[in-house]
């Protein structure tokens, strides 16, 4: 039955010179700049320098043990918040000559679905009022039977055409359920089901006892294999209800609102009503959906190609040439991938593509306050001269670079004050004295933005910052294209600083290698990590949410003698310890993560850099993490298997000395030698991220990171690495 109209299942979101500001004397080193403006009203078009927020305010009701600082109390200090424009952010290069590889396979795609037949390969049923679960299973099985990026593709494109054409209202239901999330990441609602819960559900539906599960699931370590060999086993009197995706998707949603003394049962009792209606492949997807890992490969910028593709052709006109073809296909890929970069959220953009059309939804779907994005990334460097060659003739500016923890702070037009953190989750409730202050650092004409910073520490006495991030700020016009110096100047005209409170960030323009380094130095004595460098005028100077660009670079110390940046890598498995270390863990196994076929590869073992505190909460950490073997998208080598397995939950910041080739290792297989992954050597631990797991560094940084290693040493043959493309 083809339905025409779109149900609304969801509701809609609503010369060497040192720069000075409008507050600061001719006569300052430096000038400090609260962020990057994002959006403006009132002729508010422009990136904004960075924000100091310091709690030491007088009129601040808290006293200063009570202030929160990392979600910790630090007595005698307060929030505050350095807006550097920061950001490891991330933009495209725009001095790459090359067609990126991801690049060249989008456009093949395109090129094929436009030049071959497309009857599907799967039909949907449509003698159904909502689209059957089981047509969303199979096109997940085929999905997992292939690695190549361009038949998966196909395969989702495929699908997704007939459900915009039958079921258009289940639309968002089918790409969350691909994404395998319910809703937006701001909004906090996440299944969060135990393991201990699907077993439990899986045993009931089944008619095994618990034990009985728990011994074949350690066999076979697959949550979703486990449920389908027990269902397919299972003898029914009668044959079950089919599961609709509506009904299996509103039951995800439903479980995570559960909550209180008896929500265990409740969530058991609601998967254990979809397990019993189970056909064929069904559970294996239905359980792994519910543990939050369908493993099949299915990454969200081929959703996200996929969704642009399906909707062009969906609606294509009749004898239109395979060239036109070709290109709309590309073009619409380019605009969703944009458009999804200032807005990711599904439930404002579907509905934009139905009722609008995808050449039309940069018009519908913009930057809004309110919904979080990723940040611009930059690109590490090893030295201050590989800044000057790589910004030769081009004006830039340096920054301070802050170090904290990262706040997004949002108005909207309504006053409504929201912090998000760098995952997009909701902060609000961590930051009360942002909160009372914001309109203290906010002038009166100012009204809605966006400011992205590190919420850091503030110690009164001495008068010392521990830095905040980078800051944008929107009012109606869309500043995101607007060349930093402009963004600049309006963040002047439009915030004020505060003592103690909100400063600009420290800056200066030069192209001289020593007093650039000298600023680094006194960057360093002002308790920061080191310098972002930006480019200051024309295109290259605009501000590219969720991306990485070498217009953007950042330069510490610490990078000096090192790989440049440090990772953030997943825990994956440990080593018991000797002698001082005996009853926690010696050494840790490390992986990275590889967002094409969703898997974990392993990059180092890790011994180094652990207080005596560190192993014993570690070993404590871990504990509800043991599995008894590795998971199956686990990429490791059988050589000194470590001797405990964790599923992926603690993620740590890594420093190394740099890269190396190694036939142990993982990380990267096949990308720099067909035979060998990439490993760090002298890897050191810094400290716990606030991550998740699929959120760590990626295999594609890592990979980057060796090649530009590479080219940096002498008499190498390494090649510099592609700027990366959208991160989602």
């Amino acid at each position: 039955m083809k339905q025409p109209s779109i149900k609304s299942f969801f509701g809609k979101p609503s010369s060497t010179k040192t720069e000075s500001s409008p507050t600061s004397s001719k006569k300052d080193a430096y000038t400090r700049q609260v962020g990057e403006v994002f959006e403006g009203e009132e002729g508010l078009e422009q990136k904004k320098p960075k924000l100091e927020y310091n709690s030491d305010l007088s009129n601040n009701s808290k006293s200063d043990d009570e202030l929160e600082v990392d979600s910790k109390t630090h007595k005698g200090r307060k929030n505050t918040i350095e807006s550097d424009s920061e950001g490891e952010n991330q933009s495209r290069a725009n001095d790459s000559p090359e067609i990126s590889k991801e690049k060249e396979e989008e456009n093949e795609i395109a090129h094929k679905l436009a030049t071959e037949a497309t009857l599907p390969i799967n039909k949907v049923s449509t003698d159904s009022i909502s689209l059957k679960y089981a047509d969303l299973c199979q096109c997940f099985e085929k999905v997992e039977k292939t690695t190549k990026r361009l038949e998966i593709t196909k395969i989702l494109t495929d699908f997704l055409i007939q459900v915009i054409e039958y079921y258009p209202d289940q639309l968002i239901q089918v790409i969350y359920l691909c994404i395998n999330r319910i809703a937006p990441d701001y909004e906090g609602l996440e299944l969060k089901i135990g393991e201990s819960i699907l077993l439990k559900a899986i045993a009931q539906a089944t008619g095994n006892t618990d034990q009985m599960i728990k011994t074949k699931y350690q066999k076979i370590g697959d949550l979703g294999q486990l449920a389908y060999d027990c269902r397919k086993d299972q003898k029914t009197l009668y044959k079950p209800k089919e599961l609709l995706v509506g009904e299996v998707f509103k039951t995800y949603r439903d479980i995570a609102k559960i909550s209180g003394h008896s929500s265990m049962k409740l969530k058991i009792d609601k998967i254990v009503k979809m397990l019993v209606s189970c056909r064929d492949q069904e559970a294996k997807f239905l359980m792994r959906s519910l543990n939050e890992s369908l493993r099949i490969g299915l990454a969200e910028k081929t959703i996200l190609t996929s969704l642009a593709q399906a909707s062009v052709l969906a609606n294509k006109k009749k004898n239109v040439s395979k060239d036109k073809l070709e290109s709309e296909l590309i073009e619409a890929v380019e605009i969703i991938k944009s458009v999804f970069s200032e807005m990711p959220n599904y439930e404002m953009i579907i509905p934009a593509i139905l009722e609008h059309g995808i050449k039309q939804l940069p018009d519908h779907c913009k930057l809004t306050p309110g919904i979080p994005v990723k940040p611009m990334l930059a690109h590490p460097t090893k030295s201050i001269s590989e800044v000057i060659n790589r910004f030769e003739n081009t004006p830039f500016t340096c920054e301070y670079k802050y170090d904290g923890e990262r706040a997004q702070i949002h108005r909207d037009e309504n006053g409504k004050i929201k912090i998000f953190s760098r995952n997009a989750e909701d902060s609000t409730p961590k930051y009360p004295d942002v909160l009372e202050q914001v309109e203290n650092f906010t002038k009166p004409d100012t009204t809605t933005f966006i400011l992205d910073c590190e919420a850091v520490a503030w110690d009164s006495e001495t008068q010392e910052i521990l830095p905040f991030n980078i800051l944008t700020t929107r009012n109606v016009k869309i500043l995101l294209r607007t060349p930093l110096e402009d963004r600049r100047k309006l963040l002047f005209e439009h915030f004020q600083e505060v003592s103690g409170v909100f400063t600009f960030a420290k800056s200066m323009v030069s192209d001289d290698v020593e007093e650039i380094s000298e600023f680094l130095d006194q960057s360093i004595k002002d308790k920061c990590e080191g310098l972002m460098v930006k480019v200051l005028q024309n295109e290259e100077s605009s501000y590219e949410p969720s991306k990485r660009s070498r217009n953007w670079l950042k330069v510490k110390k610490d990078y000096m003698n090192t790989i440049g940046d440090t990772l953030d890598l997943v825990v994956i498995g440990a080593y018991y310890g000797k002698g001082k270390r005996a009853n926690t863990y010696g050494k840790y196994l490390l992986a990275c993560y590889n967002p094409k076929d969703e898997s974990y590869q392993s990059i180092c073992k890790i011994g180094t850099g652990f207080t005596d505190a560190d192993l014993i909460s570690h070993y404590e950490e871990l504990q509800p993490h043991i599995i008894s073997k590795p998971r199956p998208d686990y990429s490791f080598s059988s050589e000194k298997s470590p001797d405990v397995w964790f599923s992926p939950s603690l993620v740590w910041e890594i420093k190394a000395a740099d890269l190396s080739i190694s036939p142990i290792y993982k990380a990267g297989l096949g990308e720099v030698d067909d035979t060998k992954g990439i490993s760090l050597r002298f890897p050191r631990f810094i400290k716990n991220r606030e991550k998740k797991p699929e959120d760590a560094s990626e295999t594609s940084l890592v990979v980057d990171m060796y090649k530009n290693q590479s080219i940096l040493q002498p008499n190498s043959n390494g090649q510099a690495f592609a700027d990366d493309d959208f991160e989602y």
